[in-house]
């Protein structure tokens, strides 16, 4: 009879994933690398995940469960948007997240999980309601432009964290700017 998996094992596995797809790329890390910064034998990687997609796919749906988490946890009532640091905490899952949403890689199941910020996209229909941002933009337009700006303004804070406050404010300060344009910019 098989051994019961560990959860342990399956989450070693999932970071030492993180830290070699950070360092070299979902293609050029080796599933030995990540068994071996696991601390297990490369068969026992593939006892947790038949195959290297597997992985990836498993870790994609980590990274963005963990993210929502951090996002949304208690939204909006524990903590303003603006103080919410989980991207510039986590640099290695940003940069692995980043890789994942472009590789080409990801299943159906894995996308759909990933995209399912409900509380999210209703904060963001909510604000549409009170006239936040322009009514006529797509809700997938601002959810995109949200995270891409996001990005931007984490990895700079990153870069500079002396300028942390600045890049903080300036980013969310661009990004209603933005959603709040005259219809009369964008003809038709």
């Amino acid at each position: 009879m098989a051994r019961p998996k560990s959860e342990d094992k399956r989450n070693a596995i999932l970071d030492a994933a993180t830290r070699v797809f950070a360092e070299r790329g979902l293609t050029a890390a080796p599933t030995s690398e990540i068994s071996k910064r696991a601390g297990i034998a490369e068969g026992t990687l593939f006892t947790y995940f038949k195959t290297k997609d597997d992985l990836i796919n498993a870790l994609y749906r980590e990274i963005k469960v963990e993210l929502a988490d951090a996002m949304m946890s208690g939204f909006p009532r524990r903590k303003r948007v603006r103080t919410r640091y989980w991207g510039m905490a986590n640099r290695e899952k940003r940069r692995v997240l980043a890789q994942l949403n472009v590789s080409g890689m990801l299943s159906k199941e894995s996308i759909e999980a990933g995209s399912t910020f409900v509380e999210m996209q209703n904060t963001i229909r909510d604000a549409i309601e009170l006239h936040i941002p322009r009514a006529d933009l797509p809700l997938e337009l601002i959810s995109k432009t949200m995270a891409a700006l996001a990005e931007a303004t984490m990895e700079l804070i990153v870069l500079k964290p002396a300028m942390a406050n600045k890049y903080r404010n300036s980013g969310f300060e661009m990004y209603w700017a933005g959603s709040h344009g005259s219809n009369s910019l964008y003809p038709n």
